[in-house]
């Protein structure tokens, strides 16, 4: 398995609200489409504005395929307008396993 880990700095005082908003309306399409979602984090030490999220994939072709069709979806695409809204920065990085994971 791959992970996908998504890690977003909010405006200062927006996590609140962004959890909001993913919850009620981000969440729903993500799971139905994405499938593994693995969860969500804040930070509380160093950057507090920080918010992470992980999927986990079978491989890099999944990932791609999944996440070309959650952009075709409607209410996916009305949130992430308004989400955007709130992000002053993003990190996304793929996370290959080591060979010695549990599995």
């Amino acid at each position: 398995m791959i992970i996908d880990y998504r890690a977003y700095t909010f405006k200062p005082g927006s996590i609140p609200t962004f959890y909001e908003m993913f919850e009620k309306e981000g969440l729903e399409p993500q799971q139905r489409i994405l499938g593994n979602f693995l969860g969500m984090y804040r930070t509380d030490v160093g950057n507090v504005n920080e918010v992470i999220h992980m999927w986990g994939y079978e491989d890099s072709g999944e990932k791609e395929r999944r996440r070309a069709e959650l952009y075709k979806d409607p209410v996916f695409a009305d949130y992430v307008v308004r989400a955007r809204e709130l992000i002053t920065g993003q990190d996304v990085r793929t996370l290959i396993p080591a060979p010695f994971n549990p599995k």
